[in-house]
């Protein structure tokens, strides 16, 4: 009986000596078996261009008509742009400005965005593409892989004034057939415009609301006209485009000062355009 203590000391010990070895077998092979999380890579871009600066001098003069008849010293006011005021501006810039000239008011803006995605799993590039597509959602493109319509009527239409239908290019008439006649009105750039007829004059162009080629990695323009009560009718191309995980938004808009005139259409597409691209080159340098 005096040996009894010893034993059952001594098999204790053997039964904590081959726990703890169990144990310590255990958690070797957890640590290889566990899953592995891989970090999607970072965006091309870490940084954004100074927005007050991203336009050539030559190009604010082309699409601020009047600024050039002021004094000097107002000139290189209007020419410096109003930098938008953002809380971080690592993350989002812009600028823009304003020309009043006898016979139009011309308006432009240009908008940085630098996307960072925060979920290791999700890409800034495949982060950006979502905003993006949403972006695009939102415009309503649906009427821009249509055939062009015919050409409009002179003859003025009421209805299409007071919903904001888009009628680039065109004069006072009615805006030509669209399944979105009946979309948003004025207060954002929606689709308003998809469907009608684009060139003036009636030509064959087509200048609706539409997908853009050979612009960063995915690009549309939007083209909104609008007329509040009696006042001159106001018209803004937006022209949105990525590249990598930056996206970037101009918006180039003219309200004459007749309110018996329409802005052109083709005119301010094609410049909202041309600064576009002149963009793009800029994020790459």
């Amino acid at each position: 009986m005096a040996y009894v203590p010893g034993v059952a000391l001594l098999a204790a010990l053997a039964v904590g000596c081959s726990a703890g070895s169990d144990g310590s077998a255990s958690d070797a092979d957890s640590k290889p078996g566990g899953p592995t999380v891989t970090t999607a890579p970072p965006g091309k871009y870490r940084t954004l261009p100074a927005p007050c600066r991203a336009v050539p001098g030559s190009t604010l003069k082309d699409l601020l008509p009047g600024v050039a008849e002021l004094p000097q010293q107002q000139q290189e006011k209007a020419f410096r742009g109003s930098p938008t005021v953002t809380y971080d501006t690592d993350r989002k810039v812009g600028c823009s400005w304003k020309s009043d000239a006898p016979d139009s008011t011309r308006n432009l803006s240009i908008d940085f965005e630098r996307v960072v995605s925060y979920d290791p799993a999700v890409s800034d590039d495949d982060r950006a593409r979502t905003l993006y597509a949403k972006k695009e959602t939102a415009a309503d493109l649906s009427g821009a892989t249509t055939p062009p319509g015919p050409p409009e009527k002179p003859a003025g239409s009421a209805a299409g004034e007071e919903t904001g239908t888009g009628k680039p290019g065109g004069g006072e008439g009615s805006a030509g057939p669209s399944p979105s006649a009946s979309g948003s009105t004025s207060g954002s750039t929606s689709g308003t415009a998809s469907g009608t007829p684009g060139a003036p004059g009636g030509g064959s162009e087509d200048l609706r609301p539409r997908v853009l080629d050979g612009l960063g990695d995915a690009a549309f323009l939007d083209d909104l006209l609008t007329r509040a009560g009696s006042t001159a009718q106001h018209r803004t191309v937006s022209v949105v485009f990525r590249t990598s995980n930056v996206i970037v938004t101009v918006r180039y808009g003219e309200q004459p000062a007749l309110v018996t005139k329409v802005p052109d259409s083709k005119e301010l597409q094609d410049k909202a355009q041309a600064l576009a691209r002149k963009l793009a080159e800029v994020i790459s340098e």
